[in-house]
């Protein structure tokens, strides 16, 4: 396993530096689920818009391992509720998230006003990633 290179890092934001559907794998217990989330990746982590009250969140809250899948990529990883959108502390990822999000950020799914709207941080860890034939297992960890 060879640390995030830049050969490695190149094509993870080719693929994932915009809008990118991944699934997320969260376990509740020895029950593991499985669901669509919009994100995307910047300097080892993947962010995600979403709901402090949903039931990833909670399973996070309880188990902050998680994995990803997209796009010929899989990781492992730790899940990290940063807290409000609006928060002072998230203004830059916030900021990122409405450009990278545009298409579909203001169509009523989300509340941007409701406190309980936060991000998720994917915080890699290690994982496999495919491009042109070859295999590179990545550790992420600094």
């Amino acid at each position: 396993m060879e640390k995030l290179n830049t050969t490695t890092e190149n094509i993870l934001i080719e693929r994932f530096e915009k809008d990118s559907i991944i699934a997320l794998a969260t376990a509740d217990g020895n029950k593991p689920f499985v669901r669509n989330v919009d994100a995307f990746y910047e300097d080892g982590a993947f962010y995600v818009l979403t709901y402090a009250l949903s039931g990833k969140m909670k399973q996070i809250q309880k188990n902050p391992d998680v994995a990803i899948s997209g796009d010929w990529f899989t990781a492992s990883g730790k899940g990290i509720n940063l807290g409000f959108f609006g928060k002072k502390e998230n203004e830059q990822i916030a900021n990122k998230m409405k450009q990278i999000f545009a298409a579909w950020l203001d169509n009523g799914h989300s509340n941007l006003e409701d406190e309980n709207t936060c991000i998720l941080k994917i915080e890699l860890a290690q994982g496999v990633l495919f491009s042109h034939g070859t295999k590179y297992e990545i550790d992420f960890t600094k």
